[in-house]
């Protein structure tokens, strides 16, 4: 399973760090059996070195994320949030959704079959590109009234799977939906395992 993890300029740092994380023990295990297991890395849209994340904490980056149709393209993209609220015109998700660069891409990404998970307000980033109208899903608590106008209907619950659609609710839940994921790709002993590294309780239901 290879995952790229899509940063930009402004997004939370637990929505991005928090599943890599998970991912990368994972990985790590999975490999033990079979070292083809995959790959998990920090992507931006352009080539650059580092990010900024919205608390300051600068994020080193793996590589650019490849195209949709390409034999690299990943079986994951994880969008994390950050800043929506604020509305924080030069670094934020609410920055990248004026943009546009970002929901392009993740539109590009999702009309080709890749399976998109959001954290937090990164589903506000697929809303704009469209890819959450008409599908359940859930947000930041901040965002979810904007998140139902944009034609999403909206589960109360910590994370949301709709296929290939997987969306988190606030900073945290981002760690459920990566075991979820985990469990799912790599079975629950896998999962157990690095929920007893990380020393987190999954105790949440996912909506499916």
């Amino acid at each position: 399973m290879n995952v790229d993890i899509l940063l930009y300029d402004g997004f939370d740092e637990l929505d991005g760090i928090g599943p890599y994380e998970v991912f990368d023990y994972a990985l790590d295990y999975a490999a033990e059996d079979d070292e083809r297991a995959g790959r998990v890395r920090y992507v931006t849209l352009a080539d650059r070195e580092e990010v900024t994340a919205s608390h300051g904490t600068r994020v080193g980056v793996d590589g650019t994320l490849p195209g949709p149709e390409t034999d690299d393209a990943p079986d994951l993209l994880v969008v994390p949030g950050g800043g929506w609220s604020a509305r924080d015109e030069a670094a934020s998700a609410w920055a990248e959704a004026q943009k546009g660069d970002v929901p392009r891409a993740l539109a590009a990404h999702h009309a080709a079959g890749t399976r998109i998970a959001s954290v937090c307000t990164g589903s506000m980033l697929l809303a704009e590109a469209g890819v959450t109208d008409g599908r359940r899903a859930v947000t930041h608590a901040s965002a979810v009234e904007e998140l139902r106008d944009s034609g999403a209907e909206v589960v109360d619950a910590r994370v949301v799977d709709d296929g290939d659609l997987l969306t988190a609710g606030g900073v945290t839940s981002g760690l459920d939906l990566a075991l979820y994921v985990v469990e799912r790709e790599f079975g629950e002993a896998v999962a157990d395992r690095v929920a007893t590294v990380i020393e987190y309780e999954r105790r949440y239901a996912v909506a499916e």
